[in-house]
């Protein structure tokens, strides 16, 4: 529980701060070490929590609830055997206390049987007068075993309940997504809403539900509802605001994410999307000025720095998109949309061995698209770098192993060290995969499509294939 300054309890807690510092002993009867305890668990503070247990069983060894306490550091600890030990012994002195059975299947959950969870769980809920809690505790665990139908039944019962727990509701809400139970949400959180007109969350939820089946229509005007139950309810703003855009009202968009800047500090989604939304409407230094905004607000959204940078690509500015893409790089050398771009623009600007750089990371990064080994390919014919070539294009063929634009390339930078033999072995792969891609050898290796032998190949199959 939180303590107030004009609570009671107050006092309590005082008097064993005091106590801990004076290193006095002071006598508390075991209902205070009990809100004591509960008090540090809720704000976190672990070590005074567990200290405050060790002194409460000093004093009141006997007590069933400071043991629970101490079972509950236990296991906070991941000393499960001990803590299940515990609650063994005190399953024998109090074999109706629902919170035994609550930590049990909180141990059984650790261990990852959440079967055998729920079933102490079920035998918690037969004692318990507060429902609601296992309930909640029930459903987490079929979350933990994907059994959404289940989840859901548990977590609707506690929001029948308590109409208030929108962690339910929102869980509840996870689960008709999880299964792709739009309409069925829907019909669900309108009954909701039927005994709760002014739910804002159940009526931005829907809104989503309505967002998601493409009803744009009905979707506004939930996420209308959700901000006249709660007009400072930024979430409602800022889906509106996305589907405005799809719609292709953008005006209305930025009206709808402006509001969102003037409830709470600026969030680096709202920033961003009101840069593209005067993106679209060609409103080229607002854009600007947004997106820079966004990468200020929060520099580590590559969304952002990836708007500005695409921007100036756009408009041809490579050179700004450049210098924008490198101020990305040295906040997060790691991502591979970063070392794609740079790659990309240093092409455009001829620097090619800067984009053999950026796609060689982009590989090392984990992105193994064919356009990417293709292109890093054909910049280093443009360099000479026939070996790193061919090195490249054997690494492209271990993830596409019948692709015939990757064995023309191979046949041709073969021949162009003038190993025949391979070159001629690779160039009939490549053929006998698709033989119209021969295009990419006339263009790639002009003086080597020329050659007798090639022209003998590609003669021969026309022949053979007939």
């Amino acid at each position: 529980m939180q303590l107030s300054p004009n609570d009671n309890n107050n006092f309590s807690l005082t008097r064993f701060e005091s106590m801990l510092k004076t290193n006095s002993v002071l006598f508390f009867d075991s209902n205070e070490f009990e809100e004591i305890i509960h008090h540090y668990l809720e704000n976190g503070k672990m070590a005074l929590a567990k200290k405050a247990t060790k002194l409460g069983l000093e004093q009141h060894p006997a007590s069933i609830n400071l043991r629970l306490f101490q079972v509950e550091m236990f296991v906070f600890e991941n000393e499960l055997e001990t803590a299940d030990k515990l609650l063994n012994e005190l399953s024998l002195i109090e074999q109706s206390n629902e919170e035994i059975y609550i930590q049990k299947a909180n141990i059984l959950s650790r261990k990852d049987d959440h079967k055998s969870a729920i079933e102490m769980l079920e035998k918690a809920l037969e004692l318990t007068e507060d429902e609601s809690d296992v309930f909640s505790l029930i459903g987490m665990e079929y979350l933990f075993l994907e059994d959404f139908e289940n989840s859901k039944y548990y977590f609707m019962k506690c929001l029948e309940n308590d109409e208030e727990d929108f962690s339910a509701l929102y869980n509840i809400i996870y689960c008709f997504d999880y299964l792709e139970q739009n309409e069925e949400a829907i019909i669900y959180l309108n009954d909701f809403l039927n005994t709760n007109p002014y739910c804002e969350v159940a009526w931005h939820q829907v809104g989503k539900q309505y967002a998601t089946l493409k009803d744009y229509k009905k979707a506004l005007a939930a996420f209308d509802f959700a901000i006249i139950s709660d007009d400072n309810f930024i979430g409602a703003y800022l889906e509106k605001g996305k589907v405005l855009e799809k719609l292709n009202r953008y005006q209305e968009a930025i009206e709808s994410y402006t509001i969102t800047l003037g409830l709470d500090d600026p969030t680096s989604f709202a920033l961003l999307r009101i840069g593209k939304c005067y993106e679209k409407l060609q409103v080229n230094d607002l854009s600007l000025q947004f997106f820079t905004k966004c990468v200020e607000e929060d520099p580590l959204l590559d969304k952002g720095w990836i708007a500005i940078t695409d921007f100036y690509f756009r408009k041809k500015n490579f050179k700004k998109a450049l210098y924008y893409i490198e101020k990305a790089i040295n906040i997060d050398s790691e991502n591979v949309l970063y070392w794609k771009r740079y790659a990309k623009i240093n092409a455009k600007l001829t620097l090619f061995e800067e984009a053999e750089h950026g796609y060689r990371k982009t590989l090392e990064l984990g992105n193994y698209e064919l356009d990417t080994w293709l292109i890093r390919n054909d910049i280093l014919l443009k360099l000479g770098e026939f070996k790193a070539g061919i090195n490249n294009i054997f690494q492209a063929l271990e993830f596409y192993p019948e692709c015939s634009e990757l064995e023309y390339r191979l046949a041709g930078l073969y021949f162009n060290l003038n190993d025949e033999t391979k070159g001629e072995y690779h160039l009939k792969n490549a053929l006998n995969l698709d033989s119209e891609y021969i295009i990419i050898l006339e263009e790639l290796f002009p003086s080597v499509f020329k050659t007798k032998i090639v022209q003998k190949i590609i003669y021969t199959h026309k022949n053979t294939s007939l």
